[in-house]
């Protein structure tokens, strides 16, 4: 009998081992895979941040990894919290060795003290001495708090003349609306820096006891949009007042009749500062119904200069001979040309194209290193160290085609360079050409990923509104100034600050004046 039992509790013993080595094998596993979907996402981040890829299937990629990385790590949480009261679990769990980031030090901290022991555990004493104190730091929220502010003006009335006298009613950002600045500019932004259309607002208002319908949140946009266009002119005006601007646009579905049609938001980057310009950088934003050529023509009536862009037909209008007040110079984007020959090199694995990319890429290597310096610098050394590189491979190109036929992939990517030479080589004679019209699709990146959020836009109107918008907080972001607090500073004075002095409240001014005094709002 005593040998039964020790061979049943041995039997036992080696069950929960296994159980234990399969739980943790499992574990691993998850932790696994949850590192190679965390290298994955780096890497196609990486790709993506370095050669500006924008092509849909780039992005969805992203959007894949994305999620399936939040789904391993939650299973990887869920089950270290499951065996957290394992010992012998816990003792062979994988650890992470990404390591935990303290948390802000300029965040309040509320201090809690659990009750100390009044006598010893082992033996009994009363006579306590603190020896020192651990703290564990746990991060909270405190849902976010309405207020109601009652303006009071009262009414005095004179004994002598028995006249009335109060103070002028304030102004408000919307007229007679019932508003504030700061819960406006929330509004503004979770709806063009979020993507949370009005109606999900509407409903994260409702839970929280406010009935805000979607339509008084829409007229408050509308409102919105009407009151900061004067700050949106005088972001055209800046942007056009450049001498090299970037160009580019996108998609936006817009409702019509019971469908959608696909209209375009056309952006206008300014950036001087690869060049080692002083102007703050800006971007403006313009929505049209459709993709003619005749936009971009109408957008920069009486702009003249450098338009970097990529090869849509609608550009060259620009540059024709006999526009005034001048023809544009046309530059190309090393980025857009880059990116057929990479995607050809990286599913096919072509030696050619893998040398095409090669010899792209010690073009970029060597333009980086002259990012941000001046003009004159950067054309003494592009004439010096890039123009050879340029040179060779543009004549390796061309002897490559000879040998191959027309229709090959490979010759046609290489084609898209060799039919547009003058515009690919302009960098290499003017030194405030950038090689890539990155500035432009970076500006662009929020709206491609907000369509899947709003889905399209509600008329055309709704369209040129968004543009508006876009144009503002893009610029604030672009010049790093938090486009919430901005937004509600400026509502709440625009309506009190006189025409000559509006200049003040754009992104660059207003951060200068407020970093100065030591007074942007939280």
């Amino acid at each position: 009998m005593t040998v039964l039992r020790a061979a049943l509790a041995a039997a036992e013993a080696r069950a929960r081992a296994a159980e234990t080595r399969a739980t943790d094998a499992e574990a691993r596993a998850v932790s696994a895979e949850a590192q190679i979907a965390h290298l994955k996402h780096l890497i196609a981040r990486m790709r993506q941040d370095r050669f500006g890829t924008s092509s849909e299937r780039g992005r969805r990629l992203l959007n894949q990894l994305e999620l399936e990385l939040e789904e391993l790590e939650t299973t990887q949480a869920e089950d270290t919290s499951e065996n957290a009261a394992d010992p012998a679990v816990r003792a062979t769990a994988p650890r992470n060795n990404r390591g935990r980031q303290p948390l802000p030090a300029d965040l309040p901290r509320e201090r809690v003290v659990l009750p100390a022991p009044t006598q010893c555990p082992c033996c009994g004493g009363t006579r306590l001495s603190k020896l020192g104190e651990s703290i564990t730091e746990t991060l909270e929220v405190i849902p976010r708090q309405f207020k109601v502010i009652q303006t009071v003006r009262e009414k005095f009335t004179c004994r002598d003349c028995e006249s009335i006298t109060q103070p002028p009613a304030p102004f408000y950002p919307i007229a007679r609306g019932r508003a504030g600045p700061k819960l406006l500019a929330g509004i503004l932004c979770d709806k063009y820096l979020q993507h949370l259309p009005l109606n999900r607002q509407s409903d994260a208002f409702a839970r929280e006891g406010i009935d805000l319908d979607t339509s008084t949140l829409a007229d408050w946009v509308g409102a919105c949009t009407a009151t900061l266009a004067p700050l949106n002119a005088l972001i055209r005006a800046h942007v056009l007042a450049a001498q090299r601007l970037h160009a580019d646009d996108t998609t936006v579905p817009v409702l019509a009749k019971g469908r959608t049609v696909t209209g375009r938001l056309w952006n206008y980057v300014r950036d001087d500062a690869p060049f080692g310009g002083l102007a703050p950088p800006a971007v403006w934003f313009r929505y049209s119904r459709d993709r003619k050529g005749e936009h971009p023509a109408d957008h920069l009536t009486g702009w003249t200069g450098i338009l970097q862009s990529d090869a849509y037909g609608g550009y060259t209008y620009l540059a024709k001979p006999g526009r005034q007040p001048a023809p544009v110079v046309p530059a190309g984007c090393w980025a857009h040309g880059r990116r057929g020959l990479f995607k050809i090199a990286e599913k096919d694995k072509a030696p050619l194209a893998i040398e095409a990319v090669r010899r792209i890429d010690a073009i970029f290597d060597a333009e980086r290193a002259i990012n941000g310096r001046s003009a004159a610098h950067r054309l003494a050394i592009r004439q010096q160290s890039i123009t050879p590189l340029v040179t060779d491979l543009f004549n390796w190109m061309r002897d490559t085609c000879r040998r191959m036929s027309s229709k090959n992939p490979l010759a046609q990517a290489m084609t898209y360079f060799l039919r547009r030479v003058d515009t690919f080589t302009a960098f290499l004679e003017d030194g405030r050409i950038c090689l890539t019209n990155n500035a432009a699709e970076r500006a662009l990146r929020g709206i491609a990923l907000g369509r899947k959020a709003w889905l399209f836009a509600g008329s055309d109107r709704g369209g040129e509104s968004a543009a508006a918008m876009y144009s503002l907080v893009v610029t604030a972001r672009l010049n790093d100034v938090d486009p919430q607090a901005w937004l509600a500073d400026v509502l709440a004075r625009i309506n009190d600050i006189p025409n000559p002095r509006l200049h003040e409240l754009l992104p660059w001014h207003w951060k200068t004046l407020h970093l100065t005094n030591n007074t942007i709002p939280p």
